[in-house]
């Protein structure tokens, strides 16, 4: 497939099946080649099955040790990654989509007591969902995803509404008729679906963990607080005003030009001056 698509550069986005298939490619054909760190894999496979975190890190420093740059989202993970041994590491921050998800009036989208209070994304331990519905707040609170500690959950919380997995008009729709937008988890390298609720106007409650202290900082779009609770109460006041312009600093334009200047091309006069971010990388997946 490669071979038939003729790429001016490769870059391997994961580190998974497919993404050791490409790299076997690159290596045996001598074709430079990037790569991204997207997901915290050691901490996730440590949450699991107590997997060592030294030895997923010598099995993930391995895999991008040929790549001639690593990007990473955020400050925070480039660091934590320079102190486990990788090497050329460069910066790749992420955009929403502020046409898709923007401040709707549709309030009574959802049903239940006011605040409404959201989870979006996978459904699964190491996002730590329970913090989140386990939190003795007012209102409603929404569960928006699919996953393997889904059924669990339902069992577990019969008062929260799980809706499944969304996207597309869909998804931005429930974004924008919640109150605050909560992100218990404390292995996320970014947090996209941070953005997209910021872009709808939802402010965020989350912990001060990499991810979003990266997104949100000491901006005034959310607050983070290892008392998830006093977050969420605290959050409730933020005006979607304040959300709604702070997102709109993450453009697909930025983040783009920033994606082309890291990549290794084999021939740069394809590439050069390129302006078409959609047409080069192919329209993004909201909530990925």
């Amino acid at each position: 497939m490669i071979d038939q698509f003729q790429p001016c550069a490769i870059h391997i986005a994961t580190e998974g099946p497919l993404g050791i298939a490409a790299r076997s490619y690159c290596l045996k054909r001598k074709y430079p080649f990037t790569t991204a760190y997207h997901t915290r894999f050691p901490e996730y496979l440590h949450a699991r099955i107590r997997f060592p975190l030294s030895w997923s890190y010598a099995l993930m420093r391995r895999f991008h040790r040929p790549s001639s740059a690593v990007m990473v989202a955020t400050p925070t993970i480039e660091s934590a990654l320079a102190r486990r041994g990788f090497r050329n590491i460069r910066r790749w921050s992420r955009g929403v989509d502020t046409e898709l998800f923007f401040p709707r009036d549709n309030k009574d989208y959802l049903e239940g007591p006011r605040p409404i209070s959201m989870y979006v994304g996978r459904v699964a331990v190491e996002k730590s969902i329970e913090d989140f519905l386990g939190l003795d707040i007012p209102g409603t609170k929404y569960v928006v995803g699919d996953g393997p500690q889904l059924e669990e959950l339902k069992r577990r919380f019969p008062s929260a509404r799980f809706v499944g997995m969304k996207s597309g008009e869909e998804l931005a729709a429930h974004y924008s008729a919640a109150d605050v937008f909560v992100f218990p988890s404390r292995t996320d390298t970014f947090g996209l679906v941070l953005l997209e609720a910021l872009a709808s106007g939802v402010p965020v409650a989350a912990y001060p963990v990499p991810g979003p202290l990266d997104v949100i900082g000491d901006s005034p779009a959310g607050v983070l607080c290892e008392d998830l609770q006093m977050a969420v109460t605290e959050a409730l006041k933020i005006p979607g005003k304040v959300c709604r312009d702070y997102a709109l600093n993450f453009s697909w334009e930025a983040t783009f030009q920033q994606f082309l200047s890291n990549l290794d091309v084999f021939d740069a006069s394809v590439v050069e001056g390129h302006q078409d971010s959609e047409k080069l990388l192919g329209n993004p997946v909201p909530g990925e």
